[in-house]
C-alpha cells in the first residue's frame, strides 16, 4: 500500500521511538521496516512474540540476499518477524558495515516495501545526510518524514536538509513526494512549539505534528504496550500524528528511482 520514510536530520532524536509509537497505533495493518545504514537497534532492543530476541540474521540482511536474485514484494513478509505486542516487524542491520554491504539493492528494498499488498509501512531510516544510495530507498516512498526537536538550532538544520532531501528526490523523479516535519515537544507549550516550527520553516515543508517528549513512555516502549503506556501524552500524540498521517496519503504508484 504506502511506505513512509522516517528520518532526522544529523543530531536529530528520536526516529527508532517515532516509528515504533506510529507503528504501535497505526490505524491500518502496518510493518515495521527498520531501515537504518548506520544499523539499528530493533533486534536488541525489542523483545520477540513469546519471549527472548529477535533473529538479527533474519530481516533486512536476509531479505537483501533474496533481492540479488530478483525481489517480489511478497517476498518481504517472509524475512519479518513479530515482536512481543503483535508488531510485525523487519529488523535490521545491526551495523554500518552491514549497510555499506546494501549500497545497491535500496531501491530494490524500497520499491518491494511501497508495493506490499494489504500493508503500510513505516520505515525507520535513520538519521540521513547527503544524497548517497540510501536515497533510492526513500525515492520510493509516498511521504518523507522528518523528525525534529523545537529547538532553534535543530530546526535551521532541518531547513537544510529539507532542502537536500528534495532535491535527491526530485533526481529520482519524484518532485512531487511531500517531505513532512514530526516535532518533538515538551508536553508544556506542546502546541506554540509547533506554531514556532512551522513559522521558522516558512514554506519549505509542512509540519504535519508533533510527538510529546516523555523519556518514561519512550522506554516503556521496550515491552509491550497498552494500559497505561496507551494513555500516556506520547502514545496520544502518537494517535493523533497516526491518523492525521494516515487520511493524507494514498497509494502512489511505484516509479522507478533511477536518476534522471
Amino acid at each position: 500500500m504506502t511506505l513512509i520514510a522516517v528520518a532526522a536530520d544529523k543530531g536529530a532524536p528520536g526516529v527508532t521511538t517515532a516509528c515504533i509509537a506510529l507503528a504501535a497505533v497505526w490505524p491500518r495493518q502496518v510493518l515495521l521496516a527498520e531501515c537504518d545504514p548506520a544499523g539499528g537497534d530493533i533486534a536488541c532492543w525489542l523483545p520477540a512474540a513469546g519471549g527472548g530476541q529477535l533473529d538479527p540474521g533474519r530481516g533486512l540482511l536476509s531479505l537483501a540476499v533474496a533481492a540479488r536474485r530478483g525481489l517480489r514484494p511478497g517476498q518481504v513478509l517472509e524475512h519479518t518477524q513479530k515482536l512481543s505486542g503483535g508488531l510485525d516487524v523487519l529488523a535490521g542491520v545491526v551495523t554500518a558495515e552491514q549497510g555499506a554491504g546494501l549500497e545497491l539493492l535500496w531501491g530494490s528494498v524500497g520499491a518491494a516495501l511501497a508495493q506490499l499488498p494489504g500493508l503500510d509501512v513505516i520505515a525507520d531510516c535513520g538519521r540521513i545526510g547527503a544524497d548517497d544510495p540510501h536515497y533510492d530507498l526513500l525515492a520510493y516512498a509516498s511521504a518523507v518524514v522528518l523528525v525534529t526537536r523545537d529547538t532553534l538550532a535543530e530546526v535551521v538544520r532541518l531547513r537544510e536538509r529539507i532542502a537536500a532531501v528534495s532535491t535527491a528526490l526530485a533526481t529520482r523523479h519524484r518532485q512531487s513526494t511531500p517531505v513532512g516535519v514530526v516535532v518533538v515537544a515538551g508536553h508544556r507549550g506542546f502546541h506554540a512549539a509547533l506554531a514556532d516550527v512551522r513559522q521558522a520553516l516558512g514554506g519549505t515543508s509542512r509540519v504535519i505534528g508533533g510527538l510529546a517528549y516523555d523519556p518514561q513512555s519512550a522506554e516503556a516502549l521496550r515491552g509491550e504496550w497498552g494500559g497505561r503506556l496507551n494513555r500516556s501524552l506520547l502514545m496520544r500524540t502518537a494517535r493523533e500524528l497516526a491518523g492525521r498521517l494516515a487520511s493524507s496519503l494514498a497509494t502512489p504508484a511505484v516509479t522507478p528511482a533511477g536518476r534522471g
